[in-house]
């Protein structure tokens, strides 16, 4: 095998032809996979911003609720996709991502830094990334197991009820 059988053939003579792209941002399914993504990121940021927690002895009301956000928007990205692997992988992606970015604004809005302790911000926000993740890892395992069917509605309410009730569990765990 040569240096130029690497080389596509369009190259070779000189045409490069771009690849199709992914992803159409007019069609409605991609928006509802990037709200879905998005969507405790966008709560968490909101809360951070507006009135962040003050301590960590119990989870509060916004905690479940960017959780929950989390878990929602995973099943909701899942919901889009037809086939096993792309419901679950979609699903169980949009969770993590959401988890991440979760994470890193509890780091960048901790008003204070603390030597030992995690800030009132990032205890939160671990405690919402946990639960949503493990709701998004629950709605992701449904959301594979009803990928075969059509409707969107009948893929996206179970995996939604699954994960909003697997992300209240875990906070609950989690904040003790």
């Amino acid at each position: 095998m040569t240096d130029d059988d690497l080389v596509p053939i369009s190259v070779r003579l000189g045409e490069v032809v771009p690849p199709e792209d992914p992803e159409d941002w007019t069609r409605p399914l991609t928006w509802v996979a990037a709200l879905g993504m998005l969507s405790g990121p966008l709560v968490a940021l909101g809360w951070f911003v507006t009135g962040p927690p003050a301590g960590v002895e119990r989870a509060l009301p916004a905690t479940y609720l960017v959780a929950g956000f989390l878990a929602a928007g995973a099943a909701a990205t899942g919901a889009t996709q037809l086939g096993v692997a792309r419901a679950w992988t979609a699903t169980l992606g949009a969770g993590l991502f959401g988890a991440l970015v979760i994470i890193i604004l509890g780091v960048v809005t901790a008003g204070e830094r603390q030597v030992g302790a995690a800030s009132p911000t990032l205890g939160h926000a671990f405690a919402a990334a946990v639960g949503g993740l493990a709701g998004a890892a629950g709605a992701a395992v449904l959301a594979a197991i009803v990928a075969r069917l059509r409707s969107r509605i009948v893929r996206f309410a179970p995996a939604l009820l699954v994960g909003l009730v697997v992300a209240v569990i875990v906070v609950s765990v989690v904040m003790g």
